[in-house]
C-alpha cells in the first residue's frame, strides 16, 4: 500500500508543491485547510482528498485525524504549514490578534503533532515535520508575535524529537530564512530571480529529510537563497 501524506494549512504556494511531489512520489495525499474551497483545483491536480480544519481548534485537529484514518489510513508524513501573524509596535498590539498569532503558529502545531504521534506510535513509524521561519530563531523588531510563536514552534519540535526519534518517529523542523516565491508577489522582482526561495526547492528538501535512513536522521534543517544575509 502506498504511503500517506497529509498537509496541514494548504495553500498555493509552499504546501501545494508538497501536495504535487507527494503525489508524483505516489503517495496518497490529503489536505487540510480552513477553506477547503480554495483547494479543489490542487486536489484535482494531485487526487488529494480535502478536508476542512483549523488546527487552532482540538475539535478540528480531533476529526481531521478520524476522518484521516477512517478514509485512508495511518498518515506516513505529517507537515504543519499554517502561519499568522500580526505585526506592529509592542504598545500597540491588539492582544486578540497575538493570541490568534499563537494559537495558529504553535498551538495548532501541538494539537497537530500530538494526534500525528498518537496514530505513528501505534504503528512503529512516520514523519512530523514543521515549518519555521526565520523568527524561529531571531526576534524582529515590530513582530513580537511571530517570533514568540516561532519559537514556541521550534521548542516543540525539538522536544517531540527527542522524545520521538528514539521510536522511530522522526521529527524534524525547518527554518525557512526568506520569502518564498508566489505567483504574482511584488517582492520578486525587487529581489531579484535568486532572491526568494522556490517552493518546489524547498519541497524537495523536505522529502529528501522524510526519506532519510535512520541511522542518520536530520532534526532541523535551515533553507534560503545563496544571497541572502544571515
Amino acid at each position: 500500500m502506498s504511503e500517506i501524506a497529509l498537509i496541514v494549512g494548504t495553500g498555493s504556494g509552499l504546501s501545494a508543491s508538497l501536495a504535487r511531489l507527494a503525489a508524483k512520489d505516489g503517495m496518497r495525499v490529503a489536505l487540510a485547510a480552513r477553506r477547503p474551497e480554495k483547494l479543489e483545483g490542487l486536489a484535482g491536480e494531485t487526487k488529494a482528498r480535502i478536508y476542512k480544519c483549523d488546527a487552532s481548534r482540538r475539535e478540528d485537529v480531533a476529526a481531521l485525524f478520524g476522518a484521516l484514518r477512517s478514509d485512508l489510513g495511518v498518515p506516513d508524513l505529517v507537515v504543519y504549514n499554517p502561519s499568522y501573524r500580526v505585526r506592529g509596535s509592542l504598545i500597540e498590539l491588539d492582544p486578540v490578534e497575538v493570541e490568534r498569532t499563537l494559537m495558529v503558529t504553535c498551538y495548532g502545531g501541538f494539537l497537530v503533532g500530538q494526534a500525528a504521534a498518537r496514530l505513528m506510535l501505534e504503528r512503529g513509524r512516520g514523519s512530523i515535520q514543521f515549518t519555521g521561519a526565520s523568527a524561529s530563531v531571531k526576534g524582529y523588531a515590530g513582530s513580537a508575535p511571530f517570533a514568540m510563536g516561532k519559537f514556541g514552534l521550534r521548542g516543540l519540535a525539538q522536544s517531540m524529537a527527542r522524545e520521538l526519534q528514539p521510536k522511530n518517529i522522526h521529527v524534524a523542523h525547518f527554518v525557512i530564512d526568506g520569502g518564498i516565491r508566489q505567483v504574482d508577489d511584488p517582492r520578486a522582482a525587487q529581489r531579484g530571480s535568486d532572491g526568494m526561495l522556490e517552493p518546489d526547492a524547498i519541497a524537495q528538501t523536505y522529502f529528501h529529510v522524510h526519506r532519510q535512513h535512520r541511522s542518520a536522521w536530520t532534526w532541523e534543517v535551515e533553507l534560503r537563497p545563496w544571497v541572502e544575509t544571515f
